[in-house]
């Protein structure tokens, strides 16, 4: 018998699979993550800082908060700094929603959106994403009801990579007033599309973003919530005084120091990687969601098949099913040179 809440008794983890990944044998394109290391400012940043001996304070973060408002080009007290954008999504989530509430949450989506929501027992109401029309707007607008307190989707999405039109997302945040509309940004850099100017008019949008994708650092567990003041100081409230690690703040101010490691690589990943996958899979034959991010979610006919190939040469990629169950391999796209090297495995398998 268990002490606490029955409903959480009764769930299960979030268990993504990390074991056995090694960056040093495997191309590891199967977590959506940056595929070549950190830049060497930031590396020499955190070991300058570990040699300085003050891994024994407790963290003060300064004016990270002004130095990422000003990259993304936001008001400092329309954004906050979370433990990786997971913390802040369960943040918002725990901060907008009661026990019995409805949570709108479009599918297929990122786990933690319905993990985070099941933690707070709320009704959760699933419409689907599709390759043809992309996001279910329509179908998220007529499934609002006073009941309704969040809505949740990514933009891009993953996994489909779907982005979501600001005219789209207008639209929800003004027939919903009354709810919080999370709209998660973790991939922002690759498609350039943030609804971050709207947080002044609408008091209804969260945003959340996080160094852990294009900027290589998902170890250090740094993300950030844009939203309107307001909802800002309510969720400085929520979030503990020591919940982000001083090492992401020293990697966070080298890396936005010196962007073009990260510009560099996220030009080479959309301009030149992206369309070379996309070329062979359309020669090829094989089915993928248009995508605005990092990866494609492609069905070839012998998935299973593929991804095993794939990992005989030491190639990792995500299996991902559709709604319908069909078997399906989500691919991270890294640099040209490894796109190449996943395309030679590929031909000899389909």
């Amino acid at each position: 018998m268990s002490i606490f809440k029955a409903h959480i008794a009764a769930m299960s983890a979030y268990k993504p699979p990390l074991d056995g990944r090694n960056p040093q044998s495997h191309l590891l394109l199967d977590f959506n993550e940056r595929t070549l290391p950190i830049g060497e400012v930031v590396q020499n940043a955190l070991i300058e800082y570990i040699r300085g001996g003050r891994l024994q304070m407790y963290p003060a973060y300064g004016d990270v908060v002004d130095v990422i408002a000003g990259y993304c080009g936001v008001a400092a007290d329309q954004l906050m700094i979370t433990n990786g954008s997971d913390q802040g999504i369960d943040l918002i989530i725990r901060a907008a929603c009661r026990e019995g509430d409805e949570a709108i949450i479009p599918g297929p989506s990122f786990p933690i959106y319905v993990h985070c929501a099941k933690l707070e027992n709320l009704k959760i109401v699933e419409p689907l994403y599709t390759r043809e029309r992309g996001f279910p707007t329509d179908e998220v607008i007529a499934a609002i009801t006073p009941a309704t307190r969040l809505i949740c989707f990514g933009n891009p999405n993953n996994p489909s990579g779907t982005v979501v039109s600001r005219s789209d997302i207008i639209r929800i945040l003004e027939a919903a007033p009354h709810a919080a509309v999370l709209v998660d940004e973790c991939y922002y850099e690759y498609c350039g599309e943030s609804a971050s100017d709207l947080v002044g008019r609408y008091p209804n949008l969260v945003i959340t973003r996080t160094f852990s994708k294009t900027w290589g650092m998902p170890s250090l567990r740094l993300g950030y919530i844009i939203s309107h003041a307001d909802n800002i100081r309510a969720l400085l409230n929520v979030r503990g005084p020591y919940d982000i690690n001083q090492m992401a703040i020293v990697a966070i101010r080298a890396a936005l120091a010196h962007p073009e490691y990260t510009q560099t690589y996220v030009a080479e990943v959309v301009t030149e990687a992206k369309p070379l996958l996309e070329t062979f899979l359309d020669e090829k034959g094989v089915e993928y969601w248009p995508s605005g991010a990092n990866y494609l979610w492609t069905f070839p006919p012998n998935a299973d098949a593929v991804n095993q190939e794939l990992i005989k040469h030491n190639i990792l990629v995500r299996p991902k099913a559709d709604s319908d169950g069909r078997p399906g391999l989500r691919i991270t796209i890294g640099t040209v040179e490894q796109t190449k090297r996943l395309i030679s495995v590929l031909k000899t398998v389909l």
